[in-house]
């Protein structure tokens, strides 16, 4: 008996889905929305905005808030839940990478990030696709902008790094970034010095991250004035300490070439506010001097001891 097809009736037949509906229309009082200065307190302030149906008059740390006139003000604590459905949610009008440039600009610290962020994020909404190539919008350029900002501060924070060796075996430095790159670094020195245990200090920021063996955390002090980088006396850092640091400082002045210095170039690519935290920029102890087991022979310098070979003969 031959098989035949069944056919399906009417009702039962797929539809093709249909296109994801954007944003609601704002149309409630705008607000003045605080938060605790999070980046999942700033997603769940997102949230409430749509929930509410109140377009934000401005999005501020409540530390610093300060309220308008003639907008209600809106506190909202922290839900991780709601936080993470937003954060799941954006991927449904942006990639990953474009998703991941609102945290960065989040981290840059600016003084507009919050709104800068909401608008973004409202104006993917609404289009319902990805937006980052609309460069013809302002807040477009600005995220794009301060994302290449945080990637060039994150390139030279993960260069410039010098720790230093205390008495516990704990390898320690100091940075000062303009941004707060530290999250962006993390996984950056967890992998690379994953055999030693690390603690990556941010002065400007007072917190830091501590590598243990097995985890890297956020750590912060209690103390009201942190120490400078300079105030690791003796007491605390290995004995053998200020041998590592002459060694790396004989290191870069016998590899520097006098005849291609170029300052202009050299501080472009390494600015002068990371001198401070860099061994090889401190001053010297020792003073540096040309290696002297050179002798010159026939136009030629060659090192003491070393066997010249015989001149190659001529042919006949």
């Amino acid at each position: 008996m031959p098989l035949r097809p069944v056919r399906r009736p009417p009702s039962a037949v797929s539809v093709a889905p249909a296109r994801r509906a954007g944003a609601p229309e704002l149309t409630a009082p705008p607000r003045d929305y605080t938060y605790d200065g999070t980046f999942e307190g700033l997603l769940t302030v997102i949230f409430t905005v749509y929930d509410w149906r109140a377009a934000p008059n401005s999005i501020q740390p409540e530390a610093t808030a300060q309220t308008g006139l003639f907008a209600q003000s809106a506190h909202r604590e922290t839900d991780e839940a709601l936080a993470a459905r937003v954060w799941e949610g954006l991927l449904k009008t942006m990639d990953s990478e474009a998703r991941a440039r609102l945290y960065h600009v989040f981290l840059s610290e600016d003084a507009e990030r919050e709104m800068l962020i909401f608008r973004y994020v409202d104006l993917a909404l609404r289009a319902g696709r990805d937006i980052s190539e609309n460069y013809a919008n302002a807040d477009v350029r600005r995220i794009q902008r301060l994302a290449q900002q945080m990637f060039r501060e994150k390139h030279r924070m993960e260069a410039f790094v010098r720790f230093e060796k205390t008495t516990d075996e704990l390898f320690h430095a100091t940075i000062e970034p303009d941004f707060d790159v530290l999250p962006l670094i993390a996984a950056h020195f967890t992998k690379r010095y994953a055999d030693q245990r690390w603690l990556i200090y941010d002065s400007r920021r007072h917190y830091g991250l501590y590598y243990d063996l097995t985890r890297t955390d956020v750590v912060r002090f209690e103390a009201d004035k942190p120490q400078k980088a300079s105030d690791l006396s003796a007491t605390v850092l290995d004995e053998r300490e200020p041998l590592f640091k002459l060694l790396w400082q004989s290191y870069f002045d016998h590899v520097n070439i006098p005849e291609r210095k170029n300052l202009k170039l050299h501080r472009r690519h390494m600015p002068l506010r990371y001198w401070k935290y860099l061994s090889e920029k401190q001053p010297r102890e020792m003073r540096f001097e040309p290696i002297k087991n050179k002798q010159a022979i026939a136009g030629k310098e060659v090192l003491a001891g070393q066997k010249q070979l015989p001149p190659p003969k001529q042919a006949l």
